[in-house]
């Protein structure tokens, strides 16, 4: 949880990196506990410990700040996904294995709070949304790697089909946990994926 760091009026002026680090840390905590339309800039720049003009020159606007959010969130969960890929080279069906323990892992944790990608993109309507713009990004980004993973199993066009079915299973995951718990029918997803895989091992 972010504790409000309290602005002192003889502060040192900190370099952007270093600022637009802690907005999105605060952000990061805030948007995703309590949802991006509950928390406003006010609080959210009280939490910071900087002042309003400073978060405002890193960030010109909230949905700026809403969109730098999930793709950095979209930049950590894929270089966790390109390390399972890179740490299990050669055996495609364990990578995919690592991945989907890995949403397992998430969606157990005592702050999972559902999708991040759903919880933010589901509050704006306009489809060029930066939020939705991420999330739609996010979500073909994660559903490529699984193709890639399953076309090296059995194929173009088996694994083209048997990528979307582990993404469709992960998104499943997510949803059916934000709601019912990661210990409800979200739980068998790894299951479910192991099957498809060893289905796919005896046509092949």
């Amino acid at each position: 949880m972010i504790v409000v760091a309290s602005p002192s009026p003889n502060r040192i002026r900190l370099p952007a990196a270093v600022r637009e680090q802690r907005i999105l840390d605060v952000a990061a905590d805030l948007f995703y506990r309590r949802g991006v339309h509950d928390v406003g800039m006010d609080e959210l720049v009280k939490a910071t410990g900087l002042g309003k003009a400073s978060v405002y020159r890193v960030f010109a606007s909230k949905d700026a700040l809403i969109t730098a959010y999930l793709a950095r969130r979209a930049e950590t969960i894929f270089g966790l996904v390109d390390a399972d890929i890179a740490r299990h080279a050669g055996d495609a069906r364990g990578a995919i294995v690592a991945i989907i323990e890995a949403v397992e892992a998430d969606i157990a944790g005592a702050s999972f709070r559902g999708c991040a990608f759903n919880n933010a993109s589901i509050e704006f309507g306009d489809p060029a949304n930066g939020a939705r713009t991420v999330a739609r990004e996010y979500r073909e980004g994660l559903r490529d790697r699984l193709i890639n993973l399953a076309t090296t199993i059995c194929g173009a066009a088996e694994g083209k089909q048997l990528g979307e079915e582990i993404a469709l299973i992960i998104e499943g995951m997510y949803l059916s946990a934000a709601h019912l718990g990661g210990a409800g029918p979200a739980r068998r997803g790894r299951a479910l994926v192991v099957r498809l895989l060893n289905q796919v091992d005896r046509a092949c």
